[in-house]
């Protein structure tokens, strides 16, 4: 298809785009119908973890819950399915057996189906793999919209997004803090520097969804106990994409340096001078 920019207006600042933002390259018509959020698990912050004599971290009892910026997703899927824009709403997952009970509490917030794309093997959950095994889920079910989070907060890779719409060529828009439906059309609100950038995206495409994007709904007891009646799919990562390999190694986790303890100062001429002498920052 031709390139051709859909739709780009009030732009207050001029913005580089990086290798894998094709919003602009393609062109598609649909109507808005299937939502796919897409999410990961994370580590909750305020767990303990151990780091053991091999380097690795031990995970086995720590508590998953799902990645922030993947709720905001979630939410925007689901609110767009209350306002009538969606008829459907899919969550998906990639990731052990564990990841089931993340995607309990993505069909509590709403979702209609949640699928597990179970992996095996620990390299498979690597950003690049995740996007093709999404990509190749994606082109089985054809959703008219994919929303994932912006980013993991416990890598921050802030990839799988721009990949999975490479890979399925579809047009995207990133960082996205505000998004509405105008005639057909998807406009997307994109915080950039020194200003806002306003795009306007033909279905089938995927969004990223930044932290201003929405509030995600607590999810009540109530609501997990009616989830346990929805469906969940769990689908081997090997049947959609056999030929994964690994294209990061680990070498290995290192705890933090401990902080030193803070001293008390008895005035504001004590503090200049340690100021001064001491941390040598005046």
């Amino acid at each position: 298809m031709a390139n051709k920019v859909l739709g780009m207006h009030r732009l207050k600042n001029k913005v580089n785009r990086n290798a894998f933002d094709l919003s602009h390259r393609h062109m598609f018509t649909a109507q808005i119908g299937e939502l796919l959020p897409v999410f990961s698990q994370w580590v909750n912050p305020n767990e303990t973890f151990k780091i053991g004599y091999n380097g690795k971290l031990d995970v086995a009892n720590l508590k998953h819950s799902m990645n922030p910026f993947d709720e905001i997703a979630l939410e925007q899927a689901v609110q767009m399915k209350e306002k009538g824009i969606a008829n459907e709403v899919i969550a998906v997952s990639v990731g052990d057996t564990k990841s089931q009970e993340t995607l309990r509490t993505a069909l509590a917030m709403g979702a209609d189906k949640g699928v597990l794309i179970q992996t095996d093997k620990p390299f498979e959950a690597e950003p690049l793999n995740v996007a093709k095994l999404i990509s190749a889920y994606v082109k089985q079910v054809n959703p008219d919209l994919i929303i994932c989070g912006k980013q993991a907060v416990d890598n921050d890779s802030n990839q799988v997004g721009q990949m999975i719409a490479a890979m399925c060529e579809y047009p995207q828009a990133t960082h996205v803090s505000a998004a509405v439906m105008k005639e057909g059309k998807l406009e997307v609100t994109r915080e950039i520097d020194g200003g806002y950038e306003v795009l306007d995206l033909t279905l089938p495409a995927v969004v990223t969804a930044d932290l201003r994007l929405n509030a995600p709904r607590y999810v009540t007891l109530p609501m997990m106990m009616k989830a346990k009646r929805k469906p969940q799919e769990v689908v081997q990562a090997s049947a959609l994409c056999p030929d994964l390999r690994a294209h990061v190694e680990v070498v290995g986790y290192e705890a933090p340096a401990a902080r030193k303890v803070g001293r008390k100062v008895a005035n504001v001429d004590e503090l200049i001078d340690k100021l001064k002498n001491e941390a040598k920052v005046l």
